[in-house]
């Protein structure tokens, strides 16, 4: 019996179909700095040192963990790339990059170019949202690996901000107001808890109609996680932004302090009350009995980016950023005492 890489489960055909199909979605996100099409060994990007004095470049990796579980129960895979780049782009958002350009990583056991397509889609469409270009990428045919039908997913972003500019936390002072911009639901965490709750102790289907969300469980859970890059660069250039945090795993409760560093002797004082949570939360925490503390350090609970701002300088940004189609509230302030974050 012959033996060929194909019989052994892996379709380099298929796979140059692939590269062939995403193409023109990659080159729909292509902006001024990129040098290569798809397909190179490596991918180039020329940085406009013109427009900075003193480049610094800003790199973020991650993936969007088992909501991925999610979107193979419901076979659905057109916004999970949203979720990664999202995940990358928001991160180096925080220290006032401009994201420029993004690169996934796509594995799984046997290539599906429709599902593949999907995905990239995705992917690109958060780009577009990020004002970055997709400007390459790895797909992998892996045999054995994974489960029929499921894949992995993770992503690579690299931003550039101006030395000066970097925001660090380092001007931060006691009295400075909190603002939480809203976000579209749970974004890509608390996953592992929301499937085990819904779909391992209640037995929920994913299409599930649930009332208080006014939609199945499947597409509520697939929201996909809002990127705040543009909004949050448009306010950058009129306003002074003193810290920012993305709100991902931990909550508010563990990435707040990550703003400041902790020799200024800081707290964080969150307002309960002061936005509304939405729906799906309350139903996690009644159906699951979790506890306000654990809710806190697990989910975003609404917001998905913190900025820290001077206090006189609240309400303009507040005015700008619902005029650039945010949801804003002054969730709190910043106080002297031990770093940290407090509910009051």
């Amino acid at each position: 019996m012959k033996i060929t890489y194909k019989t052994s489960g892996v379709d380099i055909d298929k796979g140059n179909k692939l590269v062939d199909m995403i193409k023109p979605l990659a080159r729909s996100t292509f902006t001024g700095g990129v040098m290569t099409d798809l397909g190179s060994f490596g991918a180039f990007f020329k940085l406009n040192t013109k427009k900075y004095r003193n480049p610094v470049l800003v790199s973020g990796t991650d993936g969007v963990g088992t909501k991925l579980k999610v979107a193979f129960r419901l076979n659905r895979h057109d916004t999970i790339g949203i979720d990664l780049v999202a995940m990358c782009v928001n991160d180096i958002l925080t220290s006032g990059a401009t994201p420029l350009f993004f690169l996934d990583y796509f594995a799984t056991g046997r290539l599906s170019t429709k599902q593949g397509t999907d995905v990239i889609r995705g992917i690109a469409e958060g780009c577009k949202m990020a004002g970055c270009s997709l400007i390459g990428g790895e797909t992998a045919e892996m045999p054995g690996f994974y489960k029929k039908g499921e894949y992995d997913l993770s992503g690579f972003s690299v931003g550039v901000v101006d030395k000066k500019d970097i925001i660090n936390g380092s001007n931060i002072i006691n009295g400075d107001l909190l603002i939480g911009l809203a976000s579209s639901g749970i974004h890509s965490n608390g996953y592992s808890l929301v499937r085990k709750l819904f779909f391992d102790i209640k037995k929920y289907s994913p299409r599930k109609k649930i009332a208080e969300l006014g939609c199945t469980i499947g597409e509520e859970l697939l929201k996909p996680t809002r990127i705040y890059v543009k909004s949050v660069q448009s306010v950058l250039r009129s306003h002074t932004i003193k810290g920012m945090a993305h709100i991902t795993g931990g909550g508010l409760t563990e990435n707040l302090p990550r703003i400041v560093p902790s020799e200024k002797k800081l707290r964080f004082f969150i307002k309960t009350g002061s936005w509304p949570v939405p729906a799906v939360f309350d139903l996690i925490r009644t159906m699951g009995s979790v506890s306000t503390a654990e809710m806190n350090k697990t989910f975003n609970m609404g917001i998905g980016m913190v900025l820290v701002v001077a206090g006189n300088d609240s309400t303009s940004i507040m005015k700008k950023l619902r005029r650039l189609g945010e949801t804003a509230f002054i969730i709190g302030e910043m106080r002297k005492g031990r770093p940290g974050v407090e509910f009051i």
